[in-house]
């Protein structure tokens, strides 16, 4: 990439972004030479360029949910259109044998004339019942069929409907997965235009801001006071934990690799909770909880559009599968600009006790939001 690009992409970044980006140092490791970037600016060009990519691959993960969901309707019509066509195959043949039944008891008189004639008057009366029941039969047959080719024809038509939309979420998927990878694309770009030095320099301006935004929201006392989670709460931190070391990769939901919704949601649901797969859908669909009473457990939802997700550890801290490049790691509360918290157990009851995890040496080692090296 040459000089005049970076310049323009680190421009651009700082205008549309500055406000989503946590503060950072305004010291410089080093100098800017003339004509470059200083770290500030490529810091904030690199944080618009994931906020950009992490929006995208939001957009991805709900389209692929919705996706997963046309996939078991589409399934779903077409089991039931199966079985309609089953029980339509069926009813015309106990038509058929019920009009060949009557066809062979046909005669060319009347029913009173036959029962005139009848040697035995009360076995004509008899036929005459059973000649009666089979032509309700008949109806009965004729009406079930009517509404068996009617069931199967609406059946048909919301399968292909289905299967149409299914077609169209698919297509939809793949421009989504191409505009994720244009972002991606993008940020190795800009990545490879850097030296060791700035890579290192760039994550130290990010750390130090991150620091000192954890603590003094410590100091603050916006978080409240410690809270012990739920038994729920507890495996599923405890999980999260045991990851601590994996590497982030887009769309994974583990066990060898994870995104930041695929670790919360994989946590929760080995904990016996299900929630839904992406940050957007957990923010909209679970409740909310201030941060003033976050507990082990709960989810960290950052950014205006919900773009990113963590597990809350406590004391500050939450456990994130940051982008990519980085693994799943420990890393202050504050590493991104919160949006809100909500919780996937709000009816559990926490535990009399409580023993953090114990974490692994370097579990808040590597970057946060800084740009990692791909």
């Amino acid at each position: 990439m040459s000089g005049r690009t970076l310049r323009l992409v680190c421009t651009a970044a700082v205008a549309a972004q500055a406000a989503l980006v946590p503060a950072t140092a305004t010291a410089e490791p080093w100098p800017a030479a003339p004509g470059q970037p200083s770290t500030a600016a490529l810091l904030t060009g690199f944080q618009s360029l994931y906020r950009q990519s992490e929006q995208a691959t939001a957009v991805y993960g709900a389209t692929a949910e919705r996706l997963e969901r046309q996939r078991a309707e589409t399934d779903r019509l077409a089991a039931a259109l199966g079985r309609a066509r089953q029980d339509l195959a069926a009813g015309r043949a106990a038509a058929g044998r019920l009009a060949r039944q009557e066809y062979q008891g046909t005669s060319d008189f009347s029913p009173y004339l036959r029962l005139l004639l009848a040697r035995d008057p009360q076995h004509a009366l008899e036929q005459g019942h059973v000649i009666g029941q089979m032509a309700r039969q008949r109806a009965e047959a004729v009406a079930r069929l009517t509404s068996g080719e009617r069931t199967a024809d609406r059946l048909a038509r919301a399968a292909r409907t289905a299967y149409d939309a299914r077609l169209a979420l698919a297509r939809r998927q793949q421009r989504d997965r191409d505009a994720v990878r244009e972002k991606l694309h993008a940020i190795e770009k800009l990545l490879a235009s850097l030296s060791p030095a700035q890579l290192t320099a760039l994550a130290a301006v990010e750390q130090n801001g991150t620091d000192r935004t954890r603590t003094a929201l410590l100091a603050s006392g916006a978080l409240g006071a410690a809270r012990p989670p739920t038994p729920e709460g507890e495996a599923a931190v405890r999980y999260a934990v045991r990851q601590l070391g994996k590497p982030y990769r887009w769309g994974a939901t583990g066990p060898a690799a994870y995104d930041c919704s695929g670790l919360t949601s994989r946590a929760w649901g080995q904990a016996g909770t299900p929630i839904p797969r992406t940050s957007q859908e957990q923010w909209a669909r679970l409740p909310h909880v201030p941060l003033a009473q976050l507990r082990p457990g709960d989810l960290v939802v950052y950014f205006p559009r919900a773009t990113h997700v963590a597990l809350y550890l406590g004391d500050g801290m939450v456990v994130q599968a940051p982008r990519p490049g980085t693994k799943v790691k420990v890393s202050p509360l504050t590493a991104n600009p919160v949006l809100g918290a909500v919780r996937p157990d709000p009816g559990g009851s926490p535990l009399p006790r409580y023993a953090p995890p114990a974490l692994p040496p370097g579990a808040a080692a590597g970057a946060d939001t800084a740009p990692p090296k791909l």
